[in-house]
C-alpha cells in the first residue's frame, strides 16, 4: 500500500519578470491594440476580479470563527458554530483531553471543555468555551448543496504555526457511503478540525486527513473532510446530550466495526471482509484493535495470513501515524517493531497491501520488548 493517511522564493519575481518580457515580445503592436484581444483580456480580468472578491468575502466572513486548539503536545483547528462558544473539531485533535486551550483569531486564549465525541470512531468532537456569548459563528450548509466541482475553501492553523491560513480548491469527489468529501484544497497537519467551506462561507465539511505517499513531505492535493451530512446528526446529539462524552475508540476516519481490544501475548484470529472498515485513501479493508501503551514501551505486532498480503498500521492516541509495515514478517506477512511515543490508547489496523483483498489472518501483540516466538 505504501501510504500514510495523515490524521501538511525570491526567484519567483525574477521568473515572473522574465516571463512578462517574453509575452510582451510575442505580440505585435497590432495584436496589442486589437479590440478582440482587448475584449478577451477585459473578460479575463473581470473573471479574476470576481474570483478574488469571492475569496476575500469568504475569508472575511468565516475566519473570525475559526480557532486554533492546543491539547497537550498536539494542536489543530476548530470552528465556532454557536454564539456561546460551541466549537466543532476532530476527535483526534482532542482525544485524551478533558480541557484544551482555544486561541481566537485575535490571539485571545480561552479555556475549553471537551464535551462530546462522535460515535463508532467518527472523527468529530465538540468543545465548549466557558462564559462566552455573542461570538462569531460559521453557518452549516445544506448537505444537498454540496457537489463535485464546486469551489471549496479551508481555513486553519497548518503545522500549528500559521493560524488563519486560507487555501482554495474544489470538491474533487464525494464518498456518500463513508461520509467523506475529497478536496484538492491544500490542508496540512494542524488544519485538522478546521472547516471546509463553500463560496457562501458555509461549512460543508470538517478537514480530517490527507493522503500522502511514503516519502512525500506534505499535501499533494488529496485531502479528506468529514461531510456535513455526518456533522449535522453529531451536532444534534451534542445538543440533546446523547453524544458520547469520551472517545469510544481511537478516532478512525472511515469508521467500520468498533475496535476490538487486543491482549498482549494472546493471538487473535480475524477476517477482512466487506463488513470491515475501508481506508478512504486506497479503498483497502481494515479491522481495528486497541491496547493501552506507555511512553517508551517497545511493542511487537505481527500479522500473518495465507489468504492476503498483510499490512499493519499503528496509530497513536491522538490519531497520528506511528509506524507501518508491509513484509517485515517475511513473505507477505507483516511485523512491526517500535517504541511508543506517549501514554494512552493505541490503535492497530490490520490492513492489506492492495485494495479489495479479503481473507483470514492472525494478529498478535507483544509488549515490553519481548520478541515473538516464530
Amino acid at each position: 500500500m505504501n501510504i500514510n493517511l495523515r490524521l501538511i522564493t525570491s526567484g519567483l519575481a525574477i521568473v515572473g519578470t522574465s516571463l512578462g518580457i517574453n509575452l510582451l515580445n510575442a505580440f505585435s503592436s497590432v495584436e496589442l491594440l486589437n479590440p478582440v484581444t482587448l475584449g478577451r483580456a477585459s473578460h479575463q480580468a473581470l473573471a479574476q476580479d470576481v474570483e478574488e472578491d469571492v475569496n476575500v468575502r469568504v475569508y472575511q466572513a468565516a475566519s473570525p470563527a475559526v480557532v486554533s486548539i492546543e491539547a497537550g503536545d498536539g494542536n489543530g483547528s476548530g470552528t465556532i458554530i454557536s454564539p456561546d462558544g460551541l466549537i466543532l473539531t476532530n476527535a483526534h485533535v482532542v482525544a485524551g483531553a478533558r480541557t484544551v486551550q482555544v486561541i481566537l483569531p485575535d490571539g485571545t486564549k480561552l479555556q475549553g471543555d471537551v464535551v462530546a465525541f462522535g460515535e463508532a470512531g467518527l472523527d468529530l468532537a465538540a468543545v465548549q468555551l466557558r462564559g462566552q456569548r455573542n461570538l462569531p459563528t460559521v453557518p452549516i450548509a445544506d448537505p444537498a448543496s454540496v457537489a463535485v466541482g464546486q469551489r471549496a475553501f479551508a481555513i486553519g492553523n497548518p503545522f500549528g504555526q500559521f493560524q488563519g491560513t486560507f487555501t482554495t480548491g474544489i470538491v474533487s469527489r464525494i464518498d456518500s457511503n463513508r461520509g467523506l468529501i475529497q478536496t484538492d484544497t491544500a490542508i496540512n497537519p494542524g488544519n485538522s478540525g478546521g472547516p471546509l467551506l463553500n463560496s457562501r462561507g458555509e461549512l460543508i465539511g470538517v478537514n480530517s486527513a490527507i493522503f500522502s505517499p511514503r516519502g512525500a513531505g506534505g499535501n499533494i492535493g488529496i485531502g479528506f473532510a468529514i461531510s456535513v451530512d455526518r456533522v449535522q446528526p453529531f451536532l444534534t446529539a451534542v445538543r440533546d446530550g446523547t453524544a458520547p462524552r469520551t472517545a469510544q475508540q481511537s478516532p478512525m476516519l472511515a469508521g467500520g466495526q468498533p475496535a476490538q481490544r487486543i491482549t498482549p501475548n494472546t493471538p487473535i484470529v480475524g477476517q477482512l471482509s466487506q463488513e470491515s472498515g475501508i481506508l478512504p485513501a486506497d479503498n483497502s479493508y481494515f479491522n481495528a484493535y486497541t491496547f493501552e501503551g506507555k511512553a517508551g514501551q517497545q511493542v511487537v505486532i505481527e500479522m500473518t495470513s495465507s489468504e492476503l498480503d498483510a499490512y499493519l498500521i499503528l496509530l497513536a492516541p491522538d490519531g497520528r501515524d506511528v509506524a507501518q509495515d508491509d513484509d517485515g514478517g517475511g513473505g507477505s506477512d507483516a511485523r512491526l517493531v517500535t517504541s511508543l511515543p506517549a501514554d494512552g490508547t493505541y490503535t492497530v489496523l490490520a490492513n492489506t497491501y492492495r485494495a479489495g483483498q479479503t481473507g483470514r489472518y492472525n494478529i498478535r501483540l507483544t509488549t515490553g520488548g519481548n520478541r515473538l516466538e516464530r
